[in-house]
């Protein structure tokens, strides 16, 4: 397999290229807690290297948590990284803290001048949830989703554009309250929160690892779902989770996770697109629950392209 570690669990992760090598950052956690459940609340982010996506060498963790008091004094969760005009990469990832016991999710981000040693910005969160569209604990619900940021500059723009995994404070049940949240930002530092995009009531009650690309010409929306929480119509139809794609607007302009497709590999869950030394596609995402177990390894990287209607498909089957 890609990525398969003897003593870690591994799931989501994130991708970079350096001009010279991949980078792997992602979530991992001891095999010795036993129950693979514990693995959410016992996270570091850990980093390998690689020239073809399959080979991986695993070198310093990247990401740790901080101590209390601290956003992210519980967890860092799943992010991305990007390299700004001057030089620094920017890894922005999830924090959750022990003094709100992890109920409210915001975005820290840390910076590194080589992929290597990351230095985590003095003024955390970075960006959280506006309670004029999303849910956030100080508005008196229960939980605060803000979570998985995937930062990345939309076609024509020179701006930074964020997503994230959000609730909304209009869903008429916890089963479908799945938005996007959405930030804008000039210098990575300073972030304006938007309207989500999406709606409450479009088949998701949970929309997590969010990516947009242009896959072969067309613009992908990439996400995952678990089980518990699809909609009865898509239970129905015989779903149980997993990798989802829809085609966008090159704007976002035309987010409904109504047209959401699901990848046809059912192992695979928090899947990444990334382009190969030749511009190929692959999609790499981890190995959830095969026959009853939970493998937590990355799979090797599966060719893929788009389709108008079917969103994101096996290269085999296009």
């Amino acid at each position: 397999m890609a990525l398969k570690l003897p003593s870690q669990w591994v799931w989501d992760s994130w991708f970079v290229f350096d001009g010279e090598k991949h980078h792997a950052f992602y979530l991992q956690a001891s095999r010795a807690l036993g129950d693979q459940n514990r693995r959410h609340r016992n996270v570091t982010v850990g980093h390998a290297i690689s020239d073809d996506l399959k080979n991986w060498t695993v070198v310093a963790d990247a990401i740790a948590p901080s101590e209390s008091p601290a956003p992210d004094s519980w967890t860092t969760w799943t992010g991305s990284v990007v390299q700004n005009d001057d030089g620094v990469w920017w890894m922005f990832y999830t924090g959750t803290s022990r003094e709100d016991a992890g109920e409210r999710q915001t975005v820290c981000a840390a910076t590194s001048t080589d992929l290597m040693t990351w230095t985590k910005l003095e003024q955390q969160p970075i960006v959280a949830a506006d309670s004029r569209w999303y849910k956030t604990l100080a508005a008196g619900f229960d939980n605060e989703p803000f979570r998985d940021p995937w930062v990345f500059k939309l076609p024509g723009e020179d701006t930074w554009t964020m997503l994230t995994t959000a609730g909304s404070i209009e869903a008429k049940s916890r089963r479908e309250e799945a938005i996007m949240g959405v930030a804008k930002s000039s210098d990575l530092k300073t972030w304006q929160i938007q309207p989500p995009l999406g709606g409450p009531g479009q088949g998701f009650g949970e929309t997590e690892v969010f990516q947009f690309e242009i896959v072969d010409g067309i613009p992908i929306l990439l996400f995952c779902c678990g089980p518990l929480w699809l909609s009865d119509e898509r239970k129905a139809n015989g779903e149980i989770g997993g990798v989802y794609s829809l085609p966008v607007a090159a704007d976002l302009s035309d987010v409904d996770f109504n047209r959401a497709v699901l990848f046809p590999d059912l192992r695979l869950y928090a899947s990444r697109l990334v382009q190969d030394r030749q511009g190929g596609w692959k999609l790499i995402a981890f190995l959830n629950n095969v026959d009853g177990e939970f493998l937590g390894e990355l799979c090797d990287p599966i060719p893929v392209t788009s389709d108008s209607i079917l969103g994101l498909v096996p290269k085999s089957q296009a």
